[in-house]
């Protein structure tokens, strides 16, 4: 495994054990969540760089415009559950509640 492998591989973990462990805020939630799409994105535009293929050149924006919407709908989600709870404390919201 060679050393950007390994840094991709890391940051990518590093942000898989921040959502897991990390969970009184719904912001470091969504944080930890975008560190990951953007590590995948430098992974995935790495890759096709890598290859040198057209095939796979189109993978990396579309991820890019996945996390886009990814990250517009949890700030338009917290922003809703900050107005309708008063914080974003992921203790506070209930699936029973409505």
């Amino acid at each position: 495994m060679n050393p950007m492998h390994f840094t991709f591989s890391a940051a990518f973990l590093l942000g898989l054990a921040g959502l897991a462990f990390h969970r009184t805020h719904l912001l470091s939630a969504l944080l930890c969540l975008e560190g990951m799409m953007l590590s995948l994105f430098l992974a995935f535009s790495l890759w096709t760089l890598e290859l040198s293929s057209v095939n796979f050149s189109s993978a990396p924006l579309l991820l890019l415009a996945f996390s886009a919407c990814e990250a517009s709908a949890g700030l338009a989600l917290l922003v809703a559950t900050a107005r309708t709870h008063g914080s974003d404390h992921l203790q506070n919201l209930s699936l029973l509640q409505c």
